[in-house]
C-alpha cells in the first residue's frame, strides 16, 4: 500500500470488518477504494484543488468528466457525475483528516477508469487480471480507482480507505516495516471514523475472545495475500493498526507522528529509543492494549 518508489498495491478491503463492506467476500481482496496520488502543498494557505496535468487531460479521447473539491480533483472516463462529485467530497474529507494528523496541507488527484481492465492498462499491469481483485493502485504519481471493487465498500469504508491511502502518499513508506506504515495509515483512516475497536478489528477480536491473542507484531509475510489462513491478512492489518493506536493513546499522537518520521529517516530502533521504547517494550504494551480493547 505504500508509495515508494513504485508504490505498493492498495489493499482493497482486506483488514476491513463486515461493517465497512457491502459484501463479505470483498474482504478477501486487497484493500482500498481509491489509491491517491498526492501533491503536498508547500504553504499554510487554504489548499487549492490540483491543476490537471497534461497527461491526465489527454488520458482519454472522449467522455472525460472532472469534479473538483476544495483540495482534490477527480477525473473519470465515462463515470457518472454524481460518483465523481462523491469522490471529490470524500477526497476532501480524507485530505483534511490526513492533514490534521500530519499537520501539513494535502491535496489529491484521483483517476477513475471505465472498468478494471482499463485500470490495469493504465497501471501498466496485465489488464484486470493484473489487479488481483484490488480496488485501486497508486502508480507514477497518480491514483487509479478500480470501480467494481470500490463499489463494494460502504460509505464509511470508502472514507476510511481514502484517508488510509492519502496517508501513504503524504507520509511516505520507504525504509519502514509494514506494521508501521500500514498501521499508521489505518490509524489515520479510523481516527475519525467513529468505529469501536471491536468493530474495526472484528477478525482479531474473535481470535482474542477465543483465547488466541497475537504474540508479536506482524511481519512482512503476514501482509502477503494468499496463504492457508484467509483471515490472517485482515488480522495483520488490525494488529498493526492497534500497535499505532496504542502508541498514540499511551504517548500522544504527536509522539506517534514523530516516531514515524524519525523511523523513515533513521530506522525504527532509533525512533523507538527516542520515544523511550524498545521493540520488546512496545510489543509487551501492545499485547496488553489488544487484550484490553478486544477482550
Amino acid at each position: 500500500m505504500s508509495v515508494s518508489p513504485r508504490p505498493a498495491r492498495s489493499r482493497g478491503t482486506a483488514g476491513l470488518s463486515d461493517a465497512l463492506t457491502t459484501q463479505p467476500a470483498a474482504r478477501a481482496v486487497a484493500r482500498a477504494a481509491a489509491c491517491l496520488a498526492l501533491v503536498l502543498a508547500a504553504g499554510g494557505a487554504p489548499v487549492a484543488a490540483p491543476a490537471l496535468p497534461a497527461a491526465v487531460q489527454n488520458l482519454w479521447s472522449g467522455q472525460t468528466g472532472v469534479a473538483r473539491g476544495r483540495a482534490s480533483a477527480v477525473v473519470g472516463h465515462g463515470t457518472a457525475p454524481d460518483l465523481l462529485d462523491d469522490l471529490a467530497r470524500r477526497a476532501d474529507l480524507a485530505a483534511g483528516r490526513v492533514a490534521a494528523v500530519l499537520r501539513q496541507p494535502v491535496r489529491a488527484l484521483v483517476i477513475v477508469p471505465r472498468d478494471a481492465a482499463e485500470a490495469g492498462r493504465l497501471a501498466g499491469l496485465a489488464g484486470a487480471a493484473g489487479l488481483d481483485g484490488l480496488a485501486a493502485v497508486a502508480d507514477r504519481g497518480r491514483v487509479i480507482v478500480v470501480p467494481e471493487t470500490f463499489a463494494r465498500l460502504t460509505p464509511t469504508g470508502r472514507d476510511v480507505v481514502l484517508a488510509h491511502e492519502l496517508t501513504h502518499a503524504a507520509a511516505g513508506t520507504g525504509g519502514l516495516p509494514p506494521w508501521l506504515y500500514e498501521g499508521f495509515a489505518d490509524y489515520v483512516g479510523y481516527r475519525d471514523a467513529g468505529l469501536a475497536a471491536g468493530v474495526a478489528a472484528a477478525e482479531l477480536a474473535a481470535e482474542v475472545r477465543a483465547g488466541r491473542p497475537p504474540r508479536g507484531l506482524p511481519g512482512p509475510r503476514d501482509f502477503a495475500p494468499g496463504g492457508g489462513d484467509p483471515g490472517r491478512l485482515a488480522r495483520a492489518y488490525q494488529e498493526a493498526w492497534l500497535a499505532c493506536r496504542f502508541i498514540a493513546s499511551s504517548y500522544g499522537e504527536e509522539t506517534l507522528v514523530r516516531l514515524y518520521r524519525e523511523a523513515r529517516a533513521h530506522g525504527v530502533d532509533r525512533a523507538l529509543a527516542s520515544a523511550g521504547l524498545t521493540a520488546g517494550s512496545l510489543a509487551a504494551g501492545w499485547r496488553g492494549y489488544v487484550l484490553h480493547e478486544l477482550g
